[in-house]
C-alpha cells in the first residue's frame, strides 16, 4: 500500500509563468466576493457535474472566522445544485471533529444545517486506487465517496502550517482521507503520528487527491474563494493568525493544477508587502511542491489563460487581476457568515 519512495525537491521556489512548459488550460476569475459572484463563476464549470452530486467543502472547527460563508453555500446549492450534499471526513488530529458524534455538533453549530452533509467515513473506509503513485498505490476515503457521480470542490484558499497553503489539492488530498487510516498515511511515518513535512508531504496529499480525481474523471470541477487569506488553516478554527493577505476573488476551473496554480500566482502579484506573509508560510512549508508534484504527476497544466469575467470576459495577468486590490479585509461578525 505505501511504497520505498525519494522525495522530490524545490518545493521552497516559486516558478513563474516564463519558466513553465506545455499546455494551457482555462481559468475563470471574478474581483466579486459575493453570493452572486460565486454563482457566476460557478455557471462556467459547472456543467460537469450530473447525478448524485458531493460538494466538497471545509466546513470548518467551532466559529471559524474564515471559512467561506455559508449564507454563499447556501445560495448556491438552493439555486443550482438543490440535490446535493456537502461531504466531509473526520479528523485526524484530537478535537471538535475527530469523531462523527462531535463533527456533527461543529457543523450544527457552524450553521450547515440548510442541507444533507455527509460524513463519509462515518460508517468505514474504502480504498481507491492511485494510477503510477509513487508513494501509494491506493489511498483510503471515507465508504460513501463512491456512492456519489460528481464532486463540486469548493475551497476557501488560504495558508496552511503544514502544506504552506490550502487549495483545492489539499481540500481533496487531506479532506477526502477518512479521518483514521488514509490521513495517517498521508502524516504519519514510522511511530510519529506527525513525521511527514515539505515535498514528502506536499506529493502524498497530491496522491491522495489524484486517487479522487480519477474516480470522477470529467464530472469534477474547482472553486477557489480568496478571501480572509490567514496564514493558518481553517483548521485552526478562532486560533487562526490575523488576516493581512488581501482579499483577491474567486477561480474556478476543470483543471484543479490550473485553479490552484493561479491562486498562487495571484498572490505572488500581490505587491510585496501584502503578499509577504502568505509568501513565506508557502515557500517555508515547500508548498510550491504540491503544484510540481501534479504536473509530474498528470494531473492538470500549470500554464493557463485567465479569463476576467467583471470586463468582457478577456484573457489577463495575474497582475491586471490584482490592480488596485487594498487591504479591505475587515473581521465578519459570527452570526454573519
Amino acid at each position: 500500500m505505501i511504497k520505498n519512495a525519494v522525495p522530490g525537491s524545490g518545493g521552497e521556489r516559486y516558478v513563474p509563468a516564463e519558466e513553465r512548459s506545455g499546455e494551457k488550460s482555462v481559468v475563470y476569475f471574478t474581483r466579486d466576493l459575493s453570493p452572486e459572484g460565486l454563482i457566476k463563476i460557478f455557471d462556467k464549470v459547472g456543467g460537469c457535474l450530473t447525478g448524485k452530486v458531493a460538494v466538497k467543502l471545509h466546513t470548518g472547527e467551532k466559529y471559524g472566522p474564515n471559512i467561506i460563508p455559508r449564507i454563499w453555500v447556501k445560495k448556491l446549492m438552493a439555486e443550482r445544485l438543490p440535490e446535493a450534499t456537502i461531504i466531509e471526513t473526520n479528523t485526524y488530529y484530537e478535537g471538535d471533529r475527530d469523531s462523527t458524534e462531535k463533527h456533527r455538533e461543529t457543523i450544527k453549530v457552524n450553521g450547515w444545517t440548510f442541507c444533507p452533509v455527509d460524513i463519509t467515513d462515518e460508517e468505514g473506509t474504502v480504498m481507491l486506487p492511485v494510477p503510477d503513485g509513487k508513494w501509494f498505490d491506493a489511498m483510503s476515503v471515507g465508504s460513501h465517496l463512491p456512492e456519489y457521480d460528481s464532486m463540486l470542490t469548493l475551497t476557501h484558499f488560504k495558508g496552511h502550517v503544514m502544506g504552506g497553503f490550502g487549495g483545492s489539492n489539499k481540500n481533496i488530498g487531506i479532506g477526502c482521507a477518512d479521518g483514521k487510516v488514509g490521513k495517517e498515511m498521508i502524516h504519519a511515518k514510522g511511530s510519529a503520528a506527525w513525521g511527514v513535512n515539505q515535498e514528502e508531504l506536499m506529493e502524498k496529499i497530491s496522491e491522495s487527491t489524484k486517487a479522487v480525481i480519477n474516480h470522477f474523471g470529467e464530472h469534477v470541477c474547482y472553486i477557489n474563494v480568496m478571501r480572509n487569506m490567514s496564514v493558518s488553516c481553517d483548521c485552526e478554527g478562532v486560533a487562526a493568525q490575523p488576516v493581512v493577505t488581501p482579499d483577491i476573488g474567486i477561480v474556478a476551473s476543470m483543471d484543479i493544477l490550473a485553479a490552484d496554480q493561479a491562486c498562487v500566482d495571484l498572490v505572488y502579484a500581490l505587491p510585496e508587502e501584502s503578499r509577504r506573509d502568505l509568501q513565506e508560510r508557502i515557500e517555508t512549508r515547500h508548498g510550491h511542491r504540491q503544484l510540481s508534484y501534479m504536473k509530474e504527476s498528470g494531473m492538470g497544466n500549470n500554464l493557463y489563460d485567465l479569463i476576467d469575467l467583471d470586463n468582457y470576459e478577456i484573457a489577463i495577468t495575474p497582475k491586471e487581476a490584482v490592480a488596485g486590490v487594498k487591504k479591505t479585509w475587515i473581521a465578519d461578525k459570527y452570526q454573519g457568515i
